[in-house]
């Protein structure tokens, strides 16, 4: 019972959290593109997204692994609230990109570690229900967000929303205060330096070489991510484009995939003793780009609707299944510096693909490479099935997690 409850307030303080977060980064948007008038502007905050996040995985794993991680959260938060009620102040553009770049660095760290406290906190025989409820809670955010960003900009402005956030923020430290202490330092850590982050990398790549399949697991869901952050970059043109859906049928689109991924998660949560690892992973590989395929041949609103509807449900069962399997069999001593290093090769992947995407789109055509896209997307999810499916390999879907220091 305990247990349990120290878990609901990890959820809704991961909630609150994740909501402020669009509340945020909606009206920030419209601030930006009121000062500019340029869409171009607008687009640079989305840039920033996966650049933050490249920096902050070269190193931040190592100090995740070394830190009290309740405590770097707490911190984090509280840094994320000063930043953001700052940019409520702030009419410089080039302030405003260097403050949200470093909250995205606060943000990718603070994500690692509460990916490493969720992990020791949650007893290993609950984190499929417990991932499924996180997808839900997130999800839930995806929607509640945008609404509750247009009700305050009817009774207020983009400013007042970007200050209520920072209140949230401060709202989620207060909650994540109330949860147990779980870092025990088992050596006296030596100053934070590069030599330290080279041989964590190392230590990395022993441990990826040695566990193969696992890194292999891990690897193919990064790919899957890569693929669908190139697709949605081209969502919107796609959509308002090629399909000539007006902006209010584009964003209640956009609340149906939302529903798709709670719709998902609800049924991971209530069934999750039933679901198996493997059957997760299989079924959200292979229909989240049956998903995008629907959507990439779709001419008529109600066909997109469908398409975006099974895209976002069948991905709440990948992001369940490939969780649960990566916190199963990363030791958690090391598991923030095997996040950080595999997500240093997936946000440059996302970055130099989401370029390429975007010449192809300009002089290939937005449908084509959208279809194009998707089908590659569809082989990489037929690999994964055959891959998660090996029969050998079925004692790593079991609820057993490594705890050995490999560090």
């Amino acid at each position: 019972m305990n247990t349990w409850k120290h878990t609901l307030l990890l959820l809704t303080g991961v909630g609150i959290s994740n909501l402020g977060a669009w509340v945020y980064f909606i009206a920030l948007n419209l601030i930006v593109l009121e000062m500019t008038q340029s869409p171009f502007t607008v687009s640079v905050l989305y840039i920033l997204v996966p650049l933050a996040a490249l920096c902050a995985n070269v190193w931040s794993g190592s100090v995740i692994d070394r830190t009290d991680t309740r405590r770097l959260m707490m911190w984090l938060d509280a840094l994320r609230a000063v930043v953001v009620f700052s940019l409520a102040f702030i009419d410089s553009l080039a302030l405003i990109y260097l403050l949200v770049f470093l909250l995205n660095i606060a943000s990718s760290v603070f994500e690692s570690a509460s990916l490493v406290y969720m992990t020791k906190l949650v007893p290993s025989g609950d984190r499929q229900r417990f991932n499924a409820m996180k997808n839900f809670v997130q999800s839930a955010g995806f929607i509640l967000g945008p609404a509750i960003a247009g009700l305050l900009f009817m009774i207020g402005t983009p400013a007042l929303a970007i200050q209520l956030n920072a209140l949230a923020l401060l709202v989620s430290v207060g909650i994540l205060s109330l949860l147990p202490k779980l870092f025990t330092a088992r050596d006296e850590v030596e100053v934070f330096n590069l030599r330290m982050i080279l041989d964590d990398w190392k230590t990395v790549v022993r441990f990826a070489s040695t566990m193969r399949y696992v890194t292999l697991v891990y690897g193919l869901f990064c790919v899957m991510t890569i693929f669908m952050s190139g697709l949605d970059s081209l969502e919107a043109s796609f959509a308002t484009q090629v399909l000539n859906f007006s902006e209010s049928r584009y964003g209640f689109l956009v609340s149906v995939a939302g529903a798709g991924i709670i719709a998902g998660s609800i049924i991971n949560a209530t069934f999750s003793a039933r679901l198996t690892l493997p059957f997760l992973i299989s079924f959200g590989a292979i229909l989240t780009p049956v998903g995008y395929l629907v959507f990439a041949f779709s001419e008529s609103f109600v066909v997109a609707a469908v398409g975006f509807f099974l895209l976002t449900f069948a991905l709440s069962f990948a992001n369940t299944g490939f969780l649960s399997f990566y916190q199963n069999n990363v030791p958690t001593d090391l598991m923030g510096r095997f996040f950080g290093v595999i997500n240093v090769a997936e946000s440059v992947l996302i970055i130099g693909l989401t370029f390429g995407i975007g010449l192809l789109a300009e002089y290939v055509g937005i449908r084509s490479t959208y279809v194009a896209l998707s089908l590659a997307f569809l082989l990489v999810g037929l690999v994964t099935v055959r891959v998660v499916l090996e029969h050998s390999k079925r004692r790593l879907y079991e609820a057993v997690v490594v705890e050995e220091n490999v560090s």
